[in-house]
């Protein structure tokens, strides 16, 4: 009998091959957690349900992926998630946080992404992207950029690499009195938007993503244009209607909808956050869960396959109240049982995330700070819920005790 360390067939370079793949039950049980359950969405199976939520890294080369993020999306693809959705990757150059952030405008950002997805396919994980426009919020600082600086949200300016005179939004409104007066986006621009991201998704297509997030959360453009705080416009697109502060947002997911055929997911913010009601005598306030039901149930229509349920971002003076996971996601849930809903937000006890699972809050659960702070959460969340998944084979004496 010959015995081999074989490679992982169907990618490029060599990787030992994990049977079963890494964060799969070892051993099938009648009382299985669903955290560790497969689902397929679309034409796409996850072989969990531990998704890794985009996490902004600020460590891009003019919007080309670097090896820190080899290595920042790899030790999560080699340690039991079920799938990643890489950071926000803006469709534009102007359409970015900080100077410092992804970009999918141009094709010679393609091949350090193509390197990623292989890694993370070769260790049998799903790996995706968030494309987005942030809007209002662009031309800011990385997070410690900003902190060392001593200063609040503040837009970069031209000569630390900046575009404080290209940033756009839905209306004249900035995010906060620290950041630039955004110029409101016409129709045409609007038009242009739409087609930079039909753009990206063919690139998306010939890196060999599994799926795409688009971004509509945290006061980023999509996000801006739904809520009445931050989009006061006259015409078909805003103002007070809430039929018409969706119309772009879904008007460009329809489009995405269209030119892709792997699973789509939608990030939304489901309430902004500020102080007083959703809605006052008939008059919107700020958006919040009432709209997001409405949203999310246009985006089922659509054949949206996911909303990545968050909250916050698009209001400067927000009041968050900090629990774990976003309460939302649920009343989206209960309003079309057949959407699939995911969850996010402060999630660190893997019987809680079951919890979750098990009682119809959400069908997935996202993590960010809890990945970051320890990728092998999959492998350690199971031994909490009593069973044994594999790790990988070069960890594999590392967990001997589960």
């Amino acid at each position: 009998m010959k015995f081999t360390n074989d490679g992982v067939p169907g990618v490029s370079g060599y990787f030992p091959y994990n049977d079963p793949e890494i964060g799969t039950p070892l051993k099938k049980t009648e009382s299985m957690p669903l955290l560790f359950t497969p689902i397929t969405i679309r034409n796409v199976t996850f072989k969990n349900r531990i998704f890794a939520a985009p996490m902004c890294q600020y460590s891009s080369d003019n919007g080309h992926a670097t090896d820190w993020h080899l290595v920042h999306i790899g030790s999560m693809a080699s340690r039991g998630v079920g799938a990643i959705c890489m950071e926000a990757t803006s469709v534009v150059p102007e359409g970015r946080i900080s100077p410092e952030d992804a970009g999918l405008w141009t094709d010679s950002q393609m091949e350090p992404l193509k390197r990623i997805v292989n890694f993370a396919h070769a260790q049998g994980t799903r790996i995706g992207v968030q494309l987005a426009h942030a809007g209002r919020k662009a031309s800011t600082y990385a997070p410690w950029v900003r902190e060392r600086a001593g200063v609040r949200n503040t837009t970069v300016s031209i000569e630390e690499n900046g575009w404080p005179n290209e940033v756009v939004g839905p209306s004249p409104i900035p995010w906060s009195e620290d950041l630039v007066e955004p110029k409101e986006l016409n129709k045409d621009q609007l038009t242009e938007i739409e087609e930079a991201f039909i753009a990206s998704i063919k690139r998306c297509q010939e890196i060999g993503f599994d799926f795409i997030e688009i971004h509509g959360a945290h006061g980023y453009l999509l996000s801006s244009f739904v809520s009445p705080l931050s989009n006061i416009r006259s015409d078909e697109f805003g103002g007070q209607l809430l039929e018409n502060r969706l119309r772009w947002p879904l008007q460009l997911i329809k489009r995405c909808r269209d030119a892709w055929s792997k699973p789509l997911f939608v990030r939304i913010s489901a309430t902004d956050w500020a102080e007083g009601p959703e809605q006052e005598n008939g008059v919107w306030k700020q958006f919040g869960i009432e709209q997001s039901k409405v949203y999310a149930s246009e985006m089922y229509k659509l054949g949206i396959d996911l909303v990545h349920v968050s909250s916050g971002g698009n209001w400067s003076n927000q009041k968050i109240i900090v629990v774990p996971g976003v309460p939302y996601a649920e009343s989206i849930k209960q309003a079309n049982p057949q959407q699939l809903v995911g969850v996010v937000g402060v999630i660190t006890d893997p019987k809680l995330a079951e919890a979750y699972l098990q009682e119809g809050k959400a069908d997935i659960i996202f993590l960010a700070r809890a990945l970051m702070r320890n990728p092998h959460w999959p492998l350690e969340a199971a031994e909490q819920l009593g069973i044994r998944v594999k790790a990988a084979n070069q960890y594999e004496r590392a967990f001997d005790r589960l």
